[in-house]
């Protein structure tokens, strides 16, 4: 039998299934009178999840590295952050229910806020509140987690979800796989699947409804396909698949500090993408020319209020002197719509992916953004920045936002304090209009990063979340490739250079026709950059 789902990391494993069965834990609302004996009881709840995570911290550490256990990390500052514990009190207190209760109301609004929100990334996060609230309601309760550290060798996990903390957990000595029923590639498990080189499939739907504990199956990482209690003949094909694989994984690396040049010796830069300042580390252990998407709006998730412009410019300078050197595309703020912040109220819009939001919210709310463009600027000094502004549509947009750009330096200048006063300010491409007038913004840009998730949506009028239009999100539609090209000719017509910072930067069939087309530089996850190393030096350009 045969199911398909969403390959969250490549490769291959045979093994045998271990079915993780959630402990479900009900939840009650009872009135209660001891409001004081009801918040200790909380309180004593988070202080054992607190410890728990500590020491599931500390194993990550050793099996992934202290950048991927940096989510438990931000696990235990939820524990410790007032607005989260604080309004599970303040519940208690005012509606005189129980702990478990008043948990379950917080955690759902919070939960409400992500998953509402546009960003892919920002909408895995509701998992991460998810798997914190899990752990307090079962300290609640009394109830245990399961043991995913004691299993045997060649086990393939599989469950309806696996939380960073369950993965964190995984034995990779023994565990070779994991399959799931729901979720998405920049889920923290998939990501530390990815980290490990643990084949992955997500989005199964129903697997845990399939399988049964011993059962057989083999995880195909590269086509999202799982074979439950295959046959012979089967097996021995994927068994063959699994040493070709490993065996060009293994010549992948060979890649890391090779010089990405076609055959005809044209050199082409292979730059990462990151979201947090610690992100920049696995761009460079994978061979990676720099970072061509720094995405900014990161630093101010996850907190009560604004990042100061000290804070921003220590995560900037930590970033540009790790790469010494190499280029680093910093955006600023995309934030907005349906991107909220607590602590920066916003209108509720009919439209957010059309609305208030990135360089137009920056540009009415300029106090907040010469906060971010003084640090990037102070940045520059300890590195190759470069500064991009994002969904610019009009050539007055990007003016009044080199405009601010200029006020900053003049003050930085007046203060005495350093920056490079050379430094390339671009634009991203991710508007349909950007991409026709491209002549015309390449008269006032240093440089172009062609945004193609949004670019896609925004020129075929198919929102790439919805599942019903999916099958029109199609990067290799003919006039997503008209924008693509006359972008970067146009870039090339004023003698500047154009980069990709969408996925397409990393999807093995656009990749030649974008090296046909002349794109100087491709950015993409720091796990897709060996292989695009590959296959840019083999193509015939």
């Amino acid at each position: 039998m045969m199911k398909k789902g969403i390959s969250a990391s490549k490769g291959y494993a045979i093994g045998k299934v271990f079915l993780k069965k959630e402990e479900k834990v009900s939840v009650v609302e009872r009135k209660i009178e001891d409001v004081a004996g009801e918040i200790e009881r909380l309180k004593e709840a988070a202080r054992a999840s607190k410890e728990q995570l500590m020491k599931i911290k500390e194993k990550a550490e050793k099996e992934v590295g202290a950048e991927k256990a940096a989510v438990f990390e931000s696990h235990m500052m939820l524990l410790d952050d007032p607005e989260f514990t604080g309004a599970i009190e303040m519940n208690i207190e005012n509606s005189f229910v129980n702990a478990e209760k008043a948990l379950q109301d917080v955690t759902d609004m919070y939960m409400g806020i992500f998953a509402a929100m546009e960003d892919e990334y920002m909408r895995e996060r509701a998992a991460d509140v998810k798997d914190v609230s899990n752990r307090i309601l079962k300290n609640l309760a009394g109830v245990g987690e399961g043991d995913l550290g004691n299993v045997d060798a060649n086990t393939v996990v599989v469950a309806n979800d696996l939380t960073p903390s369950d993965t964190a957990q995984l034995d990779k000595t023994k565990v070779i796989g994991f399959l799931t029923d729901i979720g998405g590639r920049t889920s923290h498990s998939a990501i530390m699947a990815r980290t490990l080189e643990i084949p992955a499939i997500v989005g199964l739907k129903d697997i845990t409804q399939t399988v049964k504990n011993g059962d057989v199956v083999i995880v195909d990482g590269i086509e999202g396909i799982v074979e439950i209690n295959p046959d012979e003949k089967t097996m021995k094909k994927y068994e063959e698949k699994k040493l070709v694989f490993e065996k060009e994984q293994e010549e992948l690396k060979k890649l890391k500090n090779t010089k990405t040049v076609t055959k005809q010796g044209k050199r082409i830069e292979v730059v990462g993408n990151i979201g947090k300042p610690e992100d920049v580390h696995q761009v460079l252990e994978n061979g990676g020319d720099g970072v061509g998407l720094f995405r900014t709006e990161f630093l101010y998730m996850d907190r009560e209020d604004m990042p100061t412009e000290d804070e921003q410019f220590e995560s900037y300078k930590y970033v540009a002197e790790k790469l010494e050197g190499k280029p680093v595309v910093i955006r600023t703020l995309d934030i907005g719509g349906d991107k909220q912040l607590p602590y920066l109220p916003l209108p509720k819009e009919m439209n957010p992916f059309l609305g208030y939001r990135a360089i137009r919210l920056c540009l009415d709310k300029k106090d907040v953004f010469k906060i971010q463009l003084r640090a990037l600027l102070r940045a520059s000094a300890y590195g190759n920045i470069k500064i991009m502004f994002p969904m610019i549509s009009c050539v007055k947009e990007f003016l009044d936002a080199k405009a601010v750009l200029k006020e900053c330096m003049e003050e930085l200048k007046a203060e005495g304090k350093a920056y490079n006063e050379n430094l390339e300010v671009g634009m991203m491409v991710e508007i349909p209009a950007a991409a026709v007038a491209a002549d015309e913004f390449m008269k006032y840009a240093d440089f172009f990063s062609i945004g193609t998730n949004d670019l896609i949506q925004y020129t075929l009028a198919a929102d790439r979340m919805n599942e019903k239009v999916s099958y029109l999100y199609d990067p290799l539609h003919p006039a997503i490739l008209a924008l693509i090209k006359n972008t970067i000719e146009a870039s090339h017509r004023a003698g500047k250079w154009c980069g990709m910072c969408g996925e397409v930067a990393g999807d093995e069939r656009v990749i030649p026709i974008l090296v046909e087309y002349g794109l100087d530089e491709f950015s993409m996850s720091a796990t897709s950059i060996l292989k695009s190393k590959q296959i840019i030096m083999n193509t015939e350009i």
